[in-house]
Order: C-alpha cells, then sequence, then structure tokens
C-alpha cells in the first residue's frame, strides 16, 4: 500500500470559517492525515496525504459539508511527503488580489485535457505558464510563454505590461491544479480580456490522463510538498529541495561546490548567513542521529508501515 494524496480546490461561499476549521482539524487528527488546507470566505484550496481509504472519507467529508465540484488530482507516494497537518483560515485561498474572488463570474472556459493538445496548437492561441519561474525552468508545455514571476502576486503586472496589447487574442493559460488560472482569468476577464482559456485541473489532471506517447508536457511538475517535483507517470521526480532557501534543487546543483546538504545550494550559497548555515547543520546532525538510533524524528521521511505504528498510538489514546 501507498500513501493517496489528494490536490483539491473549490470556489464557493464558506459562512462559518472557524467552525470549518475546527472540524477540518480534529478529522485530519482523527485519521492522521497530513499536509495542508487553506480556508477562506470564497472556499478551499489543499492538498493531503494519508491512507486510500481515510483520503475517500476526508474527500466524503467535504461533500457533506457542501463541496459538492472539488477540482480534485491524485497520485500515490511510497513515503509520506508532508510533515504535518495545517488548517489555515487566510483572505484568499491563493494570495492574488488580496480580496475574495467573484466565482460564479468572469471566469475563463475550461478545456478539458484530452482536447488541451489540439486547442494550444492553433496558430492564433497565446499559451502562457502562470506559474513562477522557478517552476517554469523545472517544466514547461513546449512552446509556452513563462511571464518569469517570482510570485503569483507579480503576474498582475506581467498582464498589464505585457498581454494589453492582446486582449482579443486566445489565451490559453495553465497552472499546477487549476486554481491560480481560476484567480488570473477572473482578474483578465474583469479588465477586459475576451477570450481567455485555461486547463481544467491543470498540469496534474493533464499528466493523469494524458499518454506519455502524446504528450506535449517537457520535463518535471514541481509540487509544493515534500517529493518536490513529479515525472510524466506522477511520482517523484530527480529534484530534492534546498532547506537553506526552499528552492528546487537539481542532480548538477547537487555537484557544485557551493551545495551542502541540507545547508546550502548554488542559488543560495552566497546569501544564507552563517548563523543559519550553523543552524541548518545542527538540525541535520540531529536528523541523522535520530535515525542512527531509531528515534522518531518528524523531518524523517516515514514509510506506511511508520504511519500506521503512529495512527495506532493515537487511535489507542484516543480510547
Amino acid at each position: 500500500m501507498q500513501f493517496k494524496i489528494a490536490a483539491f480546490y473549490e470556489f464557493n461561499y464558506i459562512s462559518d470559517l472557524e467552525l470549518l476549521s475546527k472540524s477540518l482539524k480534529l478529522f485530519c487528527k482523527r485519521k492522521k492525515l497530513m499536509g495542508s488546507v487553506i480556508i477562506a470566505s470564497e472556499g478551499i484550496n489543499g492538498t493531503i496525504a494519508g491512507f486510500p481509504s481515510f483520503i475517500d472519507e476526508f474527500i466524503d467529508q467535504l461533500a457533506m459539508l457542501g463541496f459538492h465540484h472539488l477540482n480534485i488530482k491524485y497520485s500515490q507516494s511510497p513515503t509520506m511527503p508532508f510533515y504535518r497537518s495545517k488548517v489555515k483560515i487566510k483572505k484568499e485561498i491563493v494570495t492574488f488580489h488580496d480580496k475574495p474572488t467573484n466565482f460564479k463570474t468572469n471566469r475563463a472556459e475550461s478545456i478539458k485535457a484530452k482536447n488541451w493538445n489540439n486547442f494550444v496548437n492553433q496558430t492564433d492561441v497565446l499559451t502562457i505558464d502562470v506559474r513562477n519561474e522557478y517552476e517554469v525552468k523545472i517544466g514547461s508545455f513546449k512552446n509556452s510563454i513563462s511571464p518569469k514571476t517570482k510570485s503569483f502576486v507579480e503576474f498582475k503586472d506581467y498582464v498589464e505590461t505585457e498581454l494589453l496589447a492582446n486582449k482579443d487574442q486566445k489565451i490559453a493559460m495553465y497552472c499546477t491544479g487549476g486554481i491560480r488560472c481560476e484567480k488570473a482569468s477572473s482578474y483578465m476577464k474583469n479588465i477586459g480580456f475576451n477570450n481567455v482559456f485555461q486547463l481544467d485541473g491543470g498540469i496534474l489532471k493533464y499528466l493523469e490522463e494524458i499518454d506519455d506517447k502524446d504528450s506535449l508536457w517537457d520535463g518535471e511538475c514541481f509540487v509544493f510538498d515534500n517529493r518536490v517535483t513529479l515525472t510524466k507517470d506522477l511520482v517523484k521526480g530527480t529534484y530534492d529541495l534546498c532547506r537553506g532557501c526552499n528552492e528546487p534543487i537539481s542532480q548538477y546543483d547537487q555537484k557544485s561546490q557551493k551545495f551542502e546538504k541540507d545547508v546550502s545550494c548554488p542559488t543560495c550559497y552566497d546569501t544564507v548567513s552563517e548563523e543559519k548555515k550553523s543552524r541548518s547543520r545542527e538540525r541535520s546532525k540531529q536528523i541523522k542521529l535520530s535515525k542512527q538510533r531509531g528515534i522518531p524524528n518528524i523531518y524523517l521521511p516515514q514509510s506506511v508501515e511508520d504511519h500506521v505504528e503512529g495512527y495506532n498510538k493515537r487511535k489507542n489514546l484516543d480510547d
């Protein structure tokens, strides 16, 4: 058995955020689900991992709470891809406007994964990658354009400085799971863009449904958990994460003299302070000692067997 991972979002008005937060925290604690869930008055966005049956129960629980149109993408992992469980209340389920989105109007027309190739291959279609530059470098669709942003909030500036002349052109957008395209397309429609389209379910849904031989995807896909990247087969890719700057690092980066595991990489070596490097080295030392001594440590990869043991202990305490 492997861990089941569900990435999901839905725009849906939530009246009592505190009540929903308490309900989800309790459910995750009881079922030992790990991951991150963000809720706001405009909806819900999250990625969680756990035993397959408990993930299914969680999705059923969301349906009982009124979320009937969740955009869900599933994958698997032999190790737990999260260190802890978090449920947070924020202004937006993905930061962009600093205010809720009117999710009932002004969203782009969705293009199903099976129709994406034919759509973006049209000569009059401009394909835009809505993600950040570090994600784009790891993988992207062939012939797509990167806005070269460091954070999603910068995408508004890109639209206003680079895309205004293309208001009437067909623009196809994509992101990891679809939610950033929802936000971006709503903004673009509001300022007069007339032909905005988005990949339904994002890159993850495309990789899930499209055979490799037909795929226009080139590279790996960055994900916001400990797997770091996924291949076309939705299994952990070749990248790791630098604990000094939280940037993805390639196998080539790890051959650099500026790379020190869990401490620094070529990107941050010259900017991370010696004090922070010392703290990182101490943390790495403690993790190694925990592994040698068989002592639990939150930063050690957790197998399904480890998780079963932890769940049984949790259940016995609750009983």
